[in-house]
C-alpha cells in the first residue's frame, strides 16, 4: 500500500505542476521497483516537461525495452522528438504507435503533426484524415488540416477545414483567428472581417485577432477602422512590434505622418533591431524632411539586414532630399539590383536624374516605373512635369502625355461626378477654395500670400484646403489670411473631395497640377461646380474636370486659343502672377563688374533647367564676352563635373563657371550680388528665380520659346517693361546679353533702380491683380449659372 501511496501523491504533484517534488517520489518508486515501466514513462514524461529531453528520451526507452506493446510509451516518445526538432524520429515513434493501436485518432492526429513538422504535408493531410476517419467529430484533426492546407497555401480547403472545426467547437477563438487567416489569403477580406471579429468576441481578448483584423481591414482600404485594432491589438500586447510597425504604415497612408513616426519608434522601443520598422521611419522621416535622421535609420535597418531593397530604396529617397544625388543614385541602383522590380527604387532614381539635369535618364527611369505599376499617379505626374523641361517634349508632345495621364487617373473616376447644388445666384458672395501641399515656405507662398492679402473677403469666402507635412512660419502667414483653414493632410482623394463638396464650394483652385504631392484625383471627382488650375507651373493640367486655366497673353497669345489644354485659357489683363519677396534685405550694393575686371552671368534656377542645347548658347555669349564668368545653382556631385566638360567641349574653360548650393532665403538672394545679368533657362523659364532676380537689381535676358512654360520670362520682363530683354533667337540672346554686359553704366542703373521699378509695378500690385482674378472668377461663376439656367 505504501507504493501505492507514494504512486498516488507523485500523480498528484505532477498533474498540479509541482515537477520537483513529482521526480521525487517517482525515483522514490524507481528506486524500489526499477522495472515499473509505467513510472520509468512518467518519469520520463516529466524531464521532458523540465526540459530535459535527453534524460526523457531515455527512460522511455527503457520503458519501451520493459513494455513495447503499450501505444503510450511510443506516443510519448514521438512527443520528445517532435518537440526536440526531430520530427523524423516523432513520425517513426508515433508509428508504431498505429502498428499497435491503428484506430486511434490521437495516434494518427500526432502523426500528423510530426509529419506536418518535417515538411511531408501531403502525408500530413493523409493522416489528419485517418483521424477524422476514426472519429467524425475531430475538431482537432479538422483544425489540423487546416493548418497544412495553410502551410500548401491551399486556401479553399483550409477554409473548408477550419470551417468544420469551428462547426463542432463554435467557441476557439483561435479557430476564428485563423479561418480568418485563411479567407484573407483567399482574398475574401470582408469573411475575413467578420471571422477575425468573431475571435474578438470570444473570451479571453485577443491582441492578435486585433492584428489581423488591422491587416484585413487596411487591405481593404479602410484605413481608419485599421488604426482602431491595430491601437487594440497593442493596448492587449504593449510589446507588439509588429502592430507598432503596421499601425505606422497605415498612419503613413493617411498623410499622418508625424503620428507614424512616433508608431515606428513604438515599435522599435519593443524590439531595437527591427529593420523593416527602421526602415519604414526613415521613410517618414525624409518625407517630412528630417533627413539626417532618416539615413542614419535606413543606414541602421541596411546593417541589420545587408540585402533589404526596400531600406536601399528609403535611404535613396533621404538623400535625393538632402541633395546628395550621387549617393541616392547609388541607393536606388542598389534597392533595384535587389529587387528588379522596384517601381519606387525607379521613381527615386528619376527624382535624382532629374535633379542632375539628365532629363532622358529621368524620364526613362519614371517610364519603367509605370511599367512596373502603372497607378503610381504621383510617379507618372512627375513624368508629365519633368517633360516641360525637355527641349524635345512640344506643346503637342506634351498634350499627348496629359491625354494618356487622363485616360489611365482620371476617367475612372467620372463615376463620381455628380450635379452640384450651389445657390445659382450669379452676385452673391462666392465660396472659393485653393488645394496646394505648398502653403508653406516654398516658391508658390511668394504669389499666394500677396493674393490672399487682398482678396475682396466681402464678396468672396477664401477657403484653404492645405496637406502640409511640416508647417512653418510662412503657413501661418496663410491660414491668417484666409476666411477658413482646413487641415486636410490625413484625408485621402475621395474623402477630400466629399468634404470640399460638403463645404458648398463654388470655385475650386488646383495650384500644384502635376508637381509633387497634388491633389489632382480629388479635382478628376469634380466637387465643385468651377474648377481652376493655376500658378504651379505655365501650362495644362490635361484634366477635362479642370474647366479653366489661368494664364497671361505674352505666355498664351490669344491666336493660340486653348492648343494643347484641356482646360479654357483665361488671360488675366497684367501678369498671370503678382510677386511678394517675403524677406526684408537691405538695398543690393551698386558696385559690381568695375571692381572684379570681369562680368558673371548667372542662372540660379534649379539645375533641372539646363541642357545641351542651352548650354551651347550660352556657351556662345561666354565666349562673346572674354574673361566672363557663369555661377550656376547646383547641389554638390558629379553632374557639376559633367556640366563643366560639356561646357569645356565648346571651348569655354572650366575655370569659367562657378557653383553655389542650395541654401536659406536671404543666403540665396545675397548671391544675386555676385551676378551682373541673370540668364533665363529654356524651354522652362524661370518665374519666381526670374522675379528674385530683378528684386535684387539683376537685369534678366531671357529666350522665348513656343510653349507657355518657354514664355514665363517673356511676360514678367514684357509687364516690367523690359521687352527688349526676352529674346526671340539664340543670336539675338546672344547680341542682347553681350551688348548688355559692355554697358555697365547701363548694369548700374538698373542695379539701383529695378527694385522701385517692380514695385511700382503690375508684377508686385497685389490688390490690382486680386481683383483682376476676381473679375475673372465671378466671370466663369456667371457662365456656370447661365449653363444651368438654360438647361
Amino acid at each position: 500500500m505504501m507504493m501505492e501511496d507514494r504512486f498516488e501523491q507523485a500523480i498528484g504533484h505532477h498533474q498540479a505542476g509541482r515537477l520537483a517534488e513529482a521526480a521525487a517520489f517517482y525515483e522514490e518508486i524507481l528506486n524500489r521497483e526499477p522495472g515499473n515501466a509505467n513510472v520509468l514513462r512518467l518519469r520520463g514524461v516529466l524531464a521532458h516537461q523540465s526540459g530535459d529531453a535527453a534524460l526523457a528520451i531515455e527512460l522511455i526507452n527503457r520503458a519501451i525495452a520493459l513494455a513495447p506493446q503499450v501505444p503510450e510509451f511510443y506516443a510519448n516518445l514521438g512527443e520528445v522528438h517532435q518537440a526536440a526538432g526531430r520530427p523524423d524520429q516523432a513520425v517513426q515513434a508515433y508509428r508504431q504507435a498505429i502498428a499497435l493501436r491503428p484506430r486511434s485518432p490521437d495516434l494518427w492526429n500526432s502523426l500528423g503533426n510530426g509529419l506536418r513538422d518535417g515538411g511531408d504535408f501531403e502525408a500530413a493531410v493523409e493522416a489528419y484524415r485517418r483521424a477524422i476517419d476514426c472519429e467524425a467529430n475531430y475538431f482537432g484533426a479538422w483544425y489540423n488540416l487546416g493548418l497544412v492546407f495553410m502551410d500548401e497555401e491551399r486556401w479553399g480547403e483550409a477554409i473548408v477545414a477550419y470551417g468544420q472545426a469551428i462547426r463542432l467547437s463554435p467557441n476557439q477563438g483561435e479557430f476564428h483567428n485563423n479561418l480568418g487567416n485563411a479567407f484573407r489569403a483567399n482574398q475574401q477580406l470582408g469573411e475575413a472581417v467578420a471571422s477575425y471579429r468573431r475571435a474578438i468576441a470570444l473570451p479571453p481578448p485577443s491582441a492578435l485577432a486585433y492584428y489581423n483584423l488591422g491587416i484585413a481591414l487596411h487591405e481593404m482600404g479602410k484605413l481608419l477602422e485599421a488604426t482602431d485594432a491595430y491601437r487594440r491589438s497593442i493596448a492587449l500586447n504593449p510589446t507588439g512590434a509588429e502592430a507598432y510597425n503596421n499601425l505606422g504604415n497605415v498612419l503613413k497612408e493617411c498623410r499622418q505622418l508625424p503620428q507614424a513616426v512616433e508608431a515606428y519608434r513604438g515599435a522599435l522601443a519593443c524590439r531595437s533591431n527591427y529593420p523593416e520598422a527602421l526602415s519604414n521611419l526613415g521613410g517618414v522621416l525624409g518625407s517630412l524632411r528630417y533627413l539626417d535622421e532618416a539615413v542614419v535609420a535606413c543606414r541602421q535597418a541596411i546593417a541589420l539586414r545587408p540585402d533589404y531593397p526596400e531600406a536601399y530604396g528609403n535611404l535613396g529617397f533621404a538623400l535625393w532630399e538632402k541633395g546628395q544625388l550621387d549617393e541616392s543614385v547609388a541607393a536606388s541602383r542598389q534597392a533595384i539590383a535587389l529587387r528588379s522590380d522596384y517601381p519606387e527604387a525607379y521613381a527615386n532614381l528619376g527624382n535624382a536624374f532629374k535633379d542632375m539635369g539628365k532629363m532622358d535618364e529621368a524620364i526613362a527611369a519614371d517610364r519603367q516605373a509605370l511599367i512596373l505599376k502603372p497607378e503610381m499617379t504621383e510617379v507618372d505626374s512627375n513624368l508629365i512635369y519633368s517633360l516641360h523641361f525637355h527641349p524635345r517634349f512640344d506643346a503637342v508632345s506634351i498634350a499627348e502625355e496629359h491625354r494618356r495621364w487622363h485616360r489611365q487617373h482620371a476617367e475612372p473616376l467620372r463615376k463620381f461626378q455628380r450635379p452640384h447644388a450651389n445657390d445659382r445666384d450669379p452676385d452673391r458672395r462666392l465660396r472659393v477654395g485653393y488645394v496646394s501641399p505648398d502653403f508653406r515656405e516654398q516658391a508658390e507662398s511668394h504669389f499666394v500670400i500677396p493674393l490672399f492679402g487682398e482678396h475682396d473677403q466681402s464678396r468672396y469666402e477664401i477657403h484653404a484646403y492645405a496637406s502640409v507635412d511640416r508647417p512653418d512660419r510662412i503657413t501661418e502667414r496663410h491660414r491668417a489670411s484666409v476666411s477658413e483653414w482646413h487641415d486636410v493632410q490625413g484625408l485621402d482623394d475621395g474623402e477630400l473631395a466629399e468634404k470640399i463638396r460638403g463645404d458648398g464650394m463654388d470655385i475650386l483652385v488646383d495650384l500644384t497640377m502635376h508637381m509633387a504631392r497634388n491633389r489632382l484625383l480629388v479635382f478628376a471627382r469634380k466637387p465643385a461646380p468651377v474648377q481652376v488650375s493655376w500658378l504651379a507651373y505655365p501650362g495644362s493640367t490635361g484634366l477635362e474636370a479642370i474647366d479653366y486655366r489661368i494664364t497671361d497673353g505674352w505666355m498664351d497669345p490669344r491666336e493660340w486659343g486653348d492648343r494643347g489644354c484641356s482646360e479654357e485659357s483665361v488671360r488675366l489683363p497684367d501678369s498671370w502672377c503678382c510677386y511678394d519677396p517675403l524677406i526684408e534685405l537691405p538695398p543690393v550694393p551698386l558696385d559690381g563688374p568695375e571692381r572684379r575686371n570681369f562680368i558673371r552671368f548667372g542662372s540660379l534656377n534649379h539645375f533641372s533647367k539646363l541642357n545641351e542645347p542651352l548650354l551651347s548658347v550660352w556657351a556662345q555669349l561666354l565666349a562673346a564676352v572674354p574673361e566672363s564668368r557663369l555661377l550656376l545653382l547646383a547641389a554638390e556631385g558629379r553632374h557639376r563635373d559633367d556640366l563643366r566638360k560639356m561646357l569645356e567641349s565648346k571651348g569655354i574653360a572650366g575655370r569659367r563657371v562657378e557653383f553655389v548650393g542650395p541654401a536659406s532665403r536671404a543666403d540665396y538672394l545675397r548671391n544675386y550680388d555676385r551676378v551682373d545679368i541673370a540668364l533665363d533657362p529654356l524651354p522652362y523659364n524661370g518665374i519666381t528665380t526670374t522675379l528674385d532676380a530683378l528684386w535684387m537689381g539683376v537685369p534678366v535676358v531671357s529666350l522665348t520659346g513656343r510653349t507657355a512654360a518657354s514664355r514665363a520670362g517673356l511676360s514678367l520682363l514684357s509687364t516690367l517693361g523690359l521687352a527688349e530683354l526676352a529674346t526671340s533667337t539664340p543670336e539675338e540672346f546672344v547680341r542682347v546679353a553681350a551688348g548688355l554686359a559692355g554697358d555697365l553704366s547701363r548694369l548700374a542703373g538698373w542695379r539701383s533702380t529695378l527694385r522701385q521699378r517692380m514695385e511700382a509695378s503690375p508684377l508686385m500690385d497685389a490688390r490690382r491683380f486680386a481683383g483682376n482674378l476676381e473679375a475673372a472668377y465671378r466671370v466663369m461663376w456667371r457662365r456656370w449659372c447661365e449653363a444651368e439656367i438654360t438647361r
